[in-house]
């Protein structure tokens, strides 16, 4: 679902209840547990977080005024989706994501490349998600962007 909005706060105003309480949630998990340097906007009709072109001046690669986007949150039309590049681009991050996602939630991983899918907001692995969000530095992701994704 794509929401009109042009901060953050406009964005969860539009939201469902039931779906403004998770995305709040999931917001402040992000916001307290990000390394410094990454900082939130609105990114593609979604809460992002990226890397501001003040620490990372070259941008997105497939456009380059954008900056370099490292995790987004929004609510789809069926499930909450949580869309992490750091665990695209790094095998380690992948598994150690897997591997502990059963000891966290009581359903099956639903996931694509980057995008994790919550279709029930009754069972969210917060706590999970909060040491996700430790687990790459803003120049830890530059890095890794550089050597894996950027062409």
């Amino acid at each position: 679902m794509t929401y009109e909005a042009s901060t953050p706060n406009e964005y969860i105003a539009q939201l469902p209840q039931e779906r403004k309480v998770v995305i709040e949630k999931l917001r402040g998990i992000i916001l307290q547990n990000l390394p410094v340097g990454f900082e939130e906007q609105l990114s593609y009709s979604m809460l992002g977080y990226i890397v501001p072109h003040s620490l990372y001046p070259a941008g997105y690669h497939v456009k380059s005024e954008l900056p370099l986007p490292f995790i987004n949150l929004a609510s789809q039309k069926n499930f909450i989706a949580l869309y992490h590049s750091g665990i695209y681009a790094d095998n380690t991050l992948l598994n150690w994501f897997t591997n502990e996602f059963p000891n966290h939630c009581k359903l099956k991983l639903d996931m694509g490349k980057s995008c994790i899918r919550f279709k029930s907001m009754d069972d969210i692995p917060y706590e999970l998600i909060a040491e996700l969000c430790t687990k790459m530095t803003p120049q830890e992701w530059i890095n890794l962007y550089e050597r894996n994704i950027k062409k």
